[in-house]
């Protein structure tokens, strides 16, 4: 049976040397602290004939750093939260850090559990995607030890910096698109109410209603969640509308999942029958028989601003927190019709 692995001490007694010297040799801080070439070439060489290796979390425990950083998504099965873990996880190896990935799955007790847990695992900074509508659990982690990051939604009155995408901005281009082709009677498929992403979509799209003297109808949106699940039952209500809607607005990528379902349930068609714009492009989106226009996030800028901010707030830079907005695009596809006469007109049940 093999001996345990050796440690500094007894590296350091087999060379007659303090066990301080044989850890700045192992950890190239030789030069810095003039300990001769030779002697650090025989620390490196006895070490790998004995096949030593460092204890991380012995040497974290000692620096008070463990070259982790957590992150908390709420849905790893999502691709936009998958793609912000993909970008993080990047980062953070760039600057030699592991990360520490926990799924909340929307609920604000696994986020609070996961939160907890990689605090007592002493990472070196938090990256979070919350969820919820209530930042109550979370008004602790400003005075936190380590720093901590918002992504996705925010909430204004926690002083922790946030990246957002501009979803008051994408929201509105979106609705633009769709009474730029003809359409009045929009459906809105939105997520959970209350939270900011939900909140900035419904301003958008009211902003461009608006703009055009077009009156809101809240009787036009529908939805609890940004599920998929969510997205077909609100779809199913609107198109039992009489009139029934000429263009379903869905506020996020799962939401127009399940609103196709429902349209292909009723029966009606994309675009003949009726018009889909999605808030989030989605692998699916370019590849359907009528591919969906989207408002696209630029999903790895996300990941990658809120891995910067973190970082440079390990690395000592504290600035004050805010909130950065990433910009959105509207990528025109065919799953919008333009109506060629009055949209209000009375359509066939």
């Amino acid at each position: 049976m093999r001996n345990a692995s050796p440690t500094l001490k007894a590296i350091a007694a087999r060379l007659g040397l303090s066990p301080t010297t044989v850890s700045r040799s192992l950890n190239g801080q030789g030069a810095r602290y003039r300990i001769s070439d030779r002697t650090q070439r025989a620390v490196q060489r006895l070490a790998r004939r004995l096949d030593f290796s460092p204890n991380p979390i012995a040497r974290g425990l000692r620096l008070k750093k463990t070259a982790t950083v957590g992150l908390v998504i709420p849905d790893v099965s999502n691709p936009f939260f998958a793609r912000i873990a993909h970008r993080i996880t990047v980062a953070a190896r760039d600057h030699r850090h592991s990360v520490l990935l926990s799924d909340s799955q929307e609920q604000t007790a696994l986020e609070v559990e996961a939160i907890g847990l990689l605090l007592r695992r002493q990472v070196d900074g938090l990256i979070l995607c919350p969820v919820g509508l209530s930042d109550e659990h979370l008004s602790p982690l400003p005075h936190a030890r380590i720093p901590v990051v918002l992504v996705d939604r925010c909430f204004p009155g926690l002083a922790l910096p946030a990246v957002t995408s501009d979803n008051l901005g994408g929201a509105r281009a979106a609705t633009r698109h769709l009474l730029d082709a003809g359409h009045r009677r929009i459906g809105v498929l939105q997520g959970l109410p209350g939270t900011s992403t939900n909140r900035d979509r419904i301003a958008g799209h009211r902003a461009a209603l608006s703009a055009r003297g077009v009156p809101f109808d809240p009787a036009l949106v529908a939805g609890d969640s940004f599920l998929e699940d969510a997205g077909f039952r609100a779809a199913r209500r609107l198109l039992r509308l009489r009139p029934r809607p000429t263009a379903l607005f869905a506020l996020g990528n799962l939401l127009a999942l399940g609103a196709l379902r429902a349209i292909a349930e009723a029966p009606l068609r994309v675009p003949d029958d009726i018009s889909l714009v999605a808030f989030d492009d989605h692998p699916y989106a370019p590849h359907l028989s009528a591919p969906v226009t989207t408002v696209a996030q630029d999903v790895d800028a996300l990941g990658r601003v809120a891995a910067e901010i973190l970082f440079e707030r390990i690395g000592g830079r504290r600035a004050a927190p805010k909130t950065r907005a990433i910009p959105t695009r509207l990528v025109e596809r065919r799953s919008v019709k333009t109506l060629a006469t009055n949209p209000e007109r009375k359509q066939p049940t």
